[in-house]
């Protein structure tokens, strides 16, 4: 395993890991090796911002795009490098002044399943209410 996978997995879990790899095939592998090489073995090893800053900027850039999938994954890293509830709220309201309407949308509706899942949003939680 290469230092690049292993950041992956530090930060996006071994489970998100291994699905991206194990559905990997001879067109897409070198998409793969490049995503761990470049993304995860270069820019995500740089000391010069630490990992949660690193996670809030990917969730602001994947609204900006509109990639919810990928945003999903990035909320998970996002929690595994210690950034809050709150933390995530803000970031993507933030982007949604930059970004518009339907980018803060689609963004808090992929915030919201993934969180979900992962049990973080109280159940009896009101609107009024902060974790």
């Amino acid at each position: 395993m290469n230092s690049g996978e292993q950041t992956r997995r530090e930060v996006m879990g071994d489970a998100f890991v291994d699905k991206a790899m194990d559905q990997s095939n001879l067109f897409t592998e070198d998409m793969q090796d490049y995503i761990n090489e470049h993304c995860w073995g270069s820019v995500w090893q740089s000391n010069a911002i630490n990992r949660k800053t690193r996670s809030l900027l990917t969730l602001s850039c994947l609204v900006a795009l509109r990639a919810p999938e990928e945003l999903k994954g990035h909320i998970r890293g996002a929690i595994n490098n210690g950034c809050t509830l709150i933390e995530i709220k803000e970031a993507l309201l933030h982007t949604g002044v930059y970004c518009g309407a339907p980018a803060l949308q689609q963004a808090f509706r992929a915030a919201n399943e993934v969180l979900t899942e992962m049990d973080l949003i109280p159940k009896d939680m009101t609107n009024h209410d902060s974790p």
